[in-house]
This record gives C-alpha cells, sequence and structure tokens, in this order.
C-alpha cells in the first residue's frame, strides 16, 4: 500500500467565484446539462450540499463514483472531497482525496489549483500515464463549464 500525490494548476479567465459556484456548488445541476454525452446524472443522496453531504456520479458509460463533501469555504472558494464509492475503486484503489482551490489572479480571472491524494492497494504503482489521464479527465469537466461560463457572463455571478 502506498499514497501518490499530485497537484495540478490551471488558469482561467473566468472570476474564482463563478467557477467554485459552478464547478463545486452547482455540478449537480449543470454538468449532466453541459455533458450529457459523459455524464448521466449527479444526485445528491445525503445533506444539503454542504460538508457531509454525498453525491452519487452516474456516467453514461455505465460507470459510478460516489463522494462525500469534507471541507467547503465558500469565502476562500475552496473544498475537499473523498471519493467513498465507485467503479475506479477496488483492485488498486482504496481511497482517493481531492482539495481544490479557485483563487484570484489579480486580473479578473482564476487560478485552479487541485491536489490529489491517492491511496493504492498492496503493490500498485501509479505510472505517469495514469496520473496523466487523470489529469486529462478533469480537465474535461473544467472546460465546458468555463465555456459556459464565459458564453453568460451573468451565469453564478
Amino acid at each position: 500500500m502506498g499514497v501518490v500525490s499530485f497537484a495540478q494548476e490551471s488558469e482561467s479567465p473566468v472570476a474564482p467565484g463563478r467557477l467554485f459556484k459552478a464547478l463545486i456548488l452547482d455540478s449537480h445541476n449543470l454538468c449532466p446539462k453541459l455533458m450529457p454525452q459523459s455524464i448521466k446524472s449527479i444526485d445528491i443522496i445525503q445533506g444539503d450540499g454542504g460538508v457531509g453531504t454525498i453525491k452519487l456520479t452516474n456516467f453514461t458509460r455505465g460507470i459510478h463514483i460516489k463522494h462525500r463533501i469534507d471541507e467547503v469555504d465558500n469565502e476562500k472558494c475552496r473544498c475537499k472531497f473523498t471519493l467513498i464509492e465507485g467503479d475506479v475503486m477496488g483492485e488498486k484503489l482504496r481511497s482517493a482525496a481531492y482539495e481544490i482551490e479557485f483563487m484570484d489572479d489579480g486580473e479578473g480571472g482564476s487560478i485552479c489549483r487541485m491536489l490529489s491524494e491517492y491511496e493504492t492497494v498492496g503493490d500498485v504503482v501509479f505510472r505517469d500515464e495514469d496520473i496523466e489521464e487523470g489529469k486529462e479527465k478533469a480537465t474535461e469537466l473544467f472546460k465546458p463549464v468555463e465555456a459556459f461560463l464565459l458564453a453568460n457572463p451573468d451565469a453564478y455571478a
């Protein structure tokens, strides 16, 4: 068993508060609408969207994941969540935890920092290709939301 961590940073012309509201606070409503080819639904199965809330994401490929919100800081546009169940867990992965923060870049946009921490099962080792694939999947979620917010400047203001 080992723990693998990696950090990812991206820039956006969208203000941090808008990205935080769209990607974190209202993802269960917005993401299935923007990405119906990938996300069938995101359901809140426990809680009110705050700390302790459990969300179930159903992907169109038949895969699902459940995650628990561990921390939400609306003022700092920061959250932490943990995958607690899903098709990605099992033979290789014991747990996965994420911390995401959207910061003001001083020019009206934002810098998004994401820290991912994976606890593997047994002697499983993540390859660089596995980490890059995870980063690409995060970008696949981020870009459509960013494009929506740019096209709709009053949304999530």
